[in-house]
């Protein structure tokens, strides 16, 4: 396993991608807590392209937990059926909509034990929502900060729970808010898995990787 960043290094890694983005968001479209939640438990085995392409005209009617509810689930399936799953996803979504109404006066939780017991809502998914909705400085692990953080240096784990302890423990905190976001990004579009655009990377030069391309 590649050895982590010491303090100093993590936090010229991090100097450089706020420098870079200052604040950075998530891709996927969301206008409240509820769409935010909905469109991540839509995102699981999807792109943020092919989620936000199904979400534009089913947010435009159902953009709280009883508005879902009253379109149905009929309505909901044929507005997901782009998206891979997307049969379990809608059954997901109007039963998580039911207990939102049912339990929580229609809001969305701020406990991450709370959203997991959501029908479709892993850690990953309620961290994503606890971070960019309310603002906590979770830690939202996914393939592409796995392997980012793995190949890096910046967060080697064996698994996801790992990786995201090691965010959580070295990344400074100044940096913990957008650390995700900024992660995300640069597995996205640079830390590529099968081929990473090293010559364009920000912390070329810091990175442990070893098999850089040219």
């Amino acid at each position: 396993m590649v050895r982590q960043f010491d303090y100093h290094e993590m936090t010229e890694v991090f100097r450089r991608f706020e420098a870079a983005n200052p604040a950075p968001r998530t891709e996927l479209d969301y206008t409240n807590a509820f769409t935010l939640l909905v469109a991540v438990v839509l995102s699981a085995q999807a792109t943020d392209v092919g989620v936000n392409r199904a979400t534009r005209d089913l947010f435009a009617v159902a953009d709280t937990p009883g508005k879902m509810l009253a379109l149905g689930l009929d309505a909901v399936t044929e507005h997901v059926r782009t998206i891979g799953l997307f049969r379990n996803k809608a059954k997901n979504v109007i039963a998580l909509s039911r207990i939102l109404v049912d339990d929580y006066g229609g809001e969305v939780p701020d406990s991450r034990a709370a959203l997991q017991s959501l029908p479709g809502v892993g850690r990953k998914s309620a961290n994503v929502v606890l971070n960019a909705w309310f603002r906590h400085p979770a830690q939202p692990v996914d393939t592409h900060i796995f392997r980012v953080g793995n190949r890096s240096g910046i967060a080697p784990g064996r698994d996801v729970a790992a990786v995201e302890r090691a965010i959580e423990d070295n990344v400074p905190a100044r940096f913990q808010q957008n650390a995700h976001h900024w992660l995300v990004l640069h597995g996205r579009y640079i830390c590529l898995a099968r081929k990473p655009r090293c010559p364009d990377c920000l912390i070329r030069d810091i990175c442990l990787y070893e098999d850089k391309t040219q």
